[in-house]
């Protein structure tokens, strides 16, 4: 009869861990989101903070933003590796990890990136002649930015004064208007915001910035954080951050729309 309890027993105690294991919640992965440094790293992370949220809402999971110092660390993190789960970054960003890392575009912004060169007025009429040894701010390289000066400023004898100071794209036009800078490149949805400012040169279009995911996130993860950001729009926080980098919306995207954007870092150090 002893025997018979504690085998009882022993039955009661396992049946209770078995409940126990499958009623208890399912402990939420958390992933490392790598973001463009457009802003300095605590605005940056508050500008994304409610896009972050909104996908750990959606999917159950953590989203954690990962924000270089500047471009020239993020380019250092991209070439490195460095434990990257998703990223959202720009056209040539995104088709460096396409290609060499095995990232899979899940969305972009659906609103094309190009970029523009503004300068007050009085200079911008004297044409581009006039920017040769002037003051022209941008983000550090190799934001997409910075890279397109060089299809505007072939000529090595006749350049403006390059300097990337900008801590953020709209810190080159507060610059312009502070007497800190002749000129500045800026994305086109930006210069857009400043009638007082006069756009002297307009870049190529590019596909909008893209959300990709790293080859070891779960397929059903990768699946769950696309239907999300494909709806995004329709969840009133989480479209400020869209409204903040100049996009409506996410559509889908692939790795086909960005072939050979990475092309656009060749002349920067690291590159191979």
């Amino acid at each position: 009869m002893a025997v018979q309890g504690g085998r009882r027993a022993w039955l009661q105690a396992l049946f209770a861990l078995l409940i126990t294991m499958v009623s208890a919640p399912v402990l939420a992965d958390e992933f490392k989101v790598a973001l463009e440094p457009s802003f300095p790293p605590d605005r940056n992370q508050q500008i994304y903070q409610p896009l972050l949220d909104y996908l750990a809402s959606e999917t159950g999971h953590r989203f954690v933003a990962v924000t270089a110092r500047n471009y020239n660390f993020h380019w250092r993190d991209i070439r490195q590796s460095s434990g990257i789960d998703f990223a959202f970054e720009e056209a040539h960003f995104t088709d460096y990890r396409a290609q060499r890392q095995g990232f899979r575009p899940l969305a972009r912004l659906a609103e094309k990136t190009a970029y523009a060169l503004v300068a007050l007025p009085e200079l911008a009429e004297g044409g581009m002649d006039a920017l040769v040894g002037r003051r022209l701010v941008s983000m550090t390289s190799p934001s997409l930015g910075y890279a397109l000066l060089f299809e505007i400023f072939t000529n090595p004898i006749a350049q403006p004064d390059i300097r990337s100071e900008a801590a953020s794209w709209r810190d080159g036009v507060e610059m312009i208007f502070g007497g800190e800078a002749d000129a500045a490149m800026v994305p086109r949805f930006i210069a857009d915001m400043y009638p007082n400012l006069q756009i002297m040169s307009t870049t190529r279009d590019f596909p909008g910035m893209a959300f990709s995911a790293a080859p070891s996130v779960p397929e059903d993860v990768v699946v769950a954080v696309r239907e999300a950001l494909l709806k995004l729009h329709q969840n009133p926080d989480a479209y400020q951050a869209l409204l903040e980098i100049g996009s409506t919306r996410f559509e889908p995207a692939s790795a086909a729309d960005y072939r050979g954007h990475q092309e656009m870092l060749k002349g920067f150090f690291g590159y191979q």
